[in-house]
């Protein structure tokens, strides 16, 4: 790989590189300039894996999308990753679902979030981020501006996450889809997110599924639609809104015009 002048997407998932798969990769990679696209998924790279891989990102400079969900990169290389970001110019896409990423991996990542000027979207669905992941996300992603897509769905981030974006999009100027689907959110964290939802102008999709959402919160998302003219997706599938929460949002589409 390190001297194909043609190569620019390469599928690996699904099979059984390892740690030291990921490794030749790496290798590859940091005298490769075609390779664009690489996924990795479900190959069992594990912390050590990621650590390679990352190492070579401060190397390359064509790789624009990475997906390594489902490697059991933890903590340790979701650091390594991160730090990678501070430095590399190139990498868009990173796809880091189900890798075993606590708050402390959120926190190095969000880090690298405060100064990374390339990365555009961030899939770190199903981790164990929660509320302290939350937090360290959205203190990265006030001043951030490239950021566009964001997922954390299956995080357990809760209301008190859920108020720590909130007031990220307060600020935040480029994020257009934030997906907290499977969150334990209620209506207090409902409350803080529609809240915001009245001063962002940027904001297009926002998905809030399988959370705990009741009427008081379909209330608050209704009166932030009277005021919001961009948010085009609002999807509250499988929460706990009744007669009196419906009536409100229908109300508030009656005035969205």
């Amino acid at each position: 790989m390190a001297f194909t002048q043609t190569l620019t997407i390469l599928n690996l998932g699904s099979n059984q590189i390892g740690t030291s798969g990921a490794q030749y990769l790496a290798i590859g990679l940091k005298q490769n300039k075609t390779l664009s696209i690489l996924d990795l998924s479900e190959n069992g790279i594990a912390n050590q894996g990621a650590v390679y891989l990352a190492d070579s990102l401060t190397n390359n400079n064509t790789l624009t999308t990475l997906n390594l969900s489902e490697n059991a990169i933890g903590d340790q290389g979701a650091q390594h990753l991160a730090h990678a970001l501070t430095n590399n110019t190139t990498l868009a896409i990173l796809n880091l679902e189900r890798n075993e990423i606590t708050g402390l991996g959120a926190q190095h990542l969000g880090n690298a979030l405060a100064s990374n000027t390339a990365l555009t979207s961030l899939d770190l669905g199903n981790n164990e981020i929660g509320n302290r992941g939350a937090q360290h996300l959205g203190n990265a992603i006030i001043n951030n501006t490239t950021l566009i897509s964001l997922v954390l769905m299956l995080n357990e981030i809760g209301d008190e996450g859920a108020q720590s974006l909130a007031f990220a999009l307060r600020n935040n100027r480029t994020l257009t889809t934030l997906n907290l689907c499977n969150n334990r959110i209620g209506d207090n964290g409902a409350q803080n997110l529609a809240n915001a939802l009245i001063n962002n102008t940027t904001l297009i999709s926002l998905d809030l599924r399988l959370n705990q959402i009741r009427d008081h919160g379909a209330e608050c998302f209704a009166n932030a639609l009277r005021s919001n003219r961009t948010l085009v997706t609002l999807n509250l599938q499988n929460n706990e809104i009744r007669e009196k929460g419906l009536a409100h949002l229908a109300n508030a589409l009656s005035d969205h015009t």
